[in-house]
């Protein structure tokens, strides 16, 4: 029985050894017992007392709230040091419960309370009301701050992203806050938004398309397209940073949250009035405004343009850049060709305003006139020739010379050379000139021929003697009599009978002026007379001969 009381006190005592003694590194509650030398001077209980220094009961940029009598809670990290005391933190207390809260909220996805406290290498640190936590720079603000020194050291919410109490690491963000709240705000303010109020808006931020207006806590985006009528190349010509306007809400998306605003809705549409003033074929000055490979725009007035296609440019530069002819805010006069106000479009012309260049010349040098231009281009089927008003003339090969072929002599032209030239030809609606150089010095065979014809007899030299015939020479022209038409008498249908320096008289059968070719025959000459001797002397019918016929007629000639 005494050996069962004596295990019994034993097991009682060891129970109240682990009551009274507290366990290294819990968290305990104490009360303030004194403060001196910058120190709260703390009895945890269980015959022991602990020193804090005060600055553990402050919050960053904050003096300690702490006084005798008040209740805290301690982190024991050592029953007793050399100095016989307990070691004993309120920094600890606080990181412990913390982190309790701290994770309970991560898992909620609740807001916590916190305050910046320090700058450290990509951002700064929070102190969450005992565990300190990092703050990235890109999670200060929704957009980039310069200055953070107006956050430091107040009491703001925070959003925890990520936590690891083993490692002791915490992130948390500020921006998802501001977002969020900003999110509430503009949904706010978008559910009073209809499509088609105007509102008075201050200009954010201005890019290259367009402008973002703060609609008081929503951006709305005023693309440069809706600021005016007109075309606005830069929105900085409009617009300034900071500027109040009175904007028209187009569109209101309501799920994305985008606002899509314009200026120009809320002044009179200038194409209303496109048709009464600018009628077809009216002519009109403008500024070009914008140049394309295909053409030219030119402003007629604010809202309204119209496009000079290439083709409508100049009457003579066809293969030529719009930006050689026209150049930006030049003024030009144009002319309405078409208008579509569907389409919102106007076709204008600039060659119009202008004379065409080949009426022109034909007025100025009619058929016949001679010419004179330099030789811009040589292609294998003739010359072209540059001419008055930039156009171009073209001699053909058949009218390079009376003589041979143009084959032949297009090779002694050189590009450069100054030459003259007949008009022959000008067509205003092919827009072509055709000139010829032979012509200059006059036609030598119409020259040769003028005034014979078909039937008439005239005198030519023999010049060559052939086996088919001969050739003879008529006034500086070439013509060849064939065997056949060498007399009426087959017998005398020899060309050995001839010389070269004959004179022969020959009756004209054909007058060509295409081949420049003249038919000449003495048989035909012969044939001619005898009838003419029968008409005029006898009939074959009245019994006398022919040689009594000729015979007469010849006397007759004699006399």
């Amino acid at each position: 029985m005494a050996n069962a009381t004596m295990e019994e006190f034993e097991a009682l005592l060891n129970e109240s050894f682990e009551i009274d003694t507290p366990e290294e590194g819990a968290v305990v509650k104490g009360k303030v017992i004194a403060i001196e030398a910058g120190q709260a001077i703390i009895d945890v209980g269980y015959k022991m007392e602990g020193r804090v220094d005060l600055k553990e009961f402050a919050n960053p940029g904050e003096a300690p709230e702490i006084a005798v009598g008040d209740e805290v809670e301690v982190f024991l990290r050592t029953v007793e040091n050399a100095r016989g005391e307990a070691v004993i933190s309120r920094e600890m207390a606080r990181r412990e419960a913390a982190w309790d809260r701290l994770e309970k909220a991560y898992a909620d996805e609740e807001r916590v309370e916190g305050a910046i406290f320090g700058r450290v290498k990509g951002g700064f640190t929070v102190d969450l009301g005992g565990a300190v936590a990092f703050l990235p720079g890109s999670q200060v603000d929704v957009r980039p701050v310069r200055d953070a020194g107006p956050l430091m050291n107040l009491k703001q919410p925070f959003q925890i992203l990520k936590m690891d109490r083993r490692r002791g690491n915490i992130v948390v963000s500020r921006r998802a806050i501001l977002e969020e709240s900003r999110a509430e705000q503009r949904a706010e303010v978008i559910g009073k938004l209809s499509e088609g109020d105007v509102v008075d808006g201050v200009v954010k931020n201005i890019t290259e398309y367009g402008a973002f207006v703060d609609l008081g806590g929503v951006d709305g985006l005023l693309h440069v397209t809706d600021m005016a009528w007109r075309r606005v190349n830069d929105p900085k010509e409009v617009l300034s940073i900071g500027e109040t306007v009175k904007v028209q809400v187009i569109k209101v998306n309501k799920d994305t949250h985008r606002i899509s605003l314009g200026m120009k809705q809320l002044q009179e549409d200038p194409w209303n009035l496109v048709e009464g003033k600018y009628p077809l074929d009216s002519t009109h000055t403008g500024r070009v405004t914008n140049i394309t490979d295909y053409g030219a725009f030119v402003e007629l007035e604010p809202g309204v343009e119209g496009l000079v296609h290439v083709s409508e440019m100049s009457w003579t530069k066809k293969n030529v850049h719009p930006g050689k002819i026209v150049s930006t805010s030049q003024e030009v006069e144009v002319m309405v060709l078409e208008i579509d106000t569907a389409k919102r479009r106007v076709s204008l012309g600039l060659k119009q305003t202008m004379r065409n260049p080949w009426e022109v010349f034909e007025e100025q040098y009619p058929v016949g006139t001679v010419v004179e231009g330099e030789v811009k281009n040589i292609t294998e089927f003739g010359l072209f020739v540059g001419l008055d008003n930039d156009i171009d003339g073209m001699v053909h090969l058949s009218d390079l010379t009376w003589e041979g072929r143009g084959e032949d002599v297009i090779g002694n032209y050189r590009k450069g050379d100054v030459v003259q030239a007949v008009v022959s030809e000008v067509d205003t609606d092919k827009e072509r000139i055709s000139l010829s150089i032979k012509a200059v010095e006059g036609d030598p065979f119409a020259d040769a021929v003028d005034g014979v014809k078909r039937g008439s007899i005239i005198t030519v030299e023999v010049t060559a003697i052939e086996d088919g015939g001969i050739e003879v020479d008529y006034e500086g022209m070439k013509s060849f009599i064939r065997r056949s038409d060498l007399s009426r008498d087959r017998a005398e249908q020899r060309p050995e009978r001839f010389q070269v320096g004959d004179k022969l008289d020959v009756r004209v059968t054909n007058v060509d002026g295409r081949s420049r070719r003249l038919g000449l025959s003495i048989k035909a000459r012969e044939i001619a007379e005898e009838k003419e001797a029968v008409e005029q002397y006898g009939s074959s019918d009245s019994g006398a001969s022919l040689g009594d016929i000729l015979g007469a007629a010849l006397k007759g000639g004699d006399n």
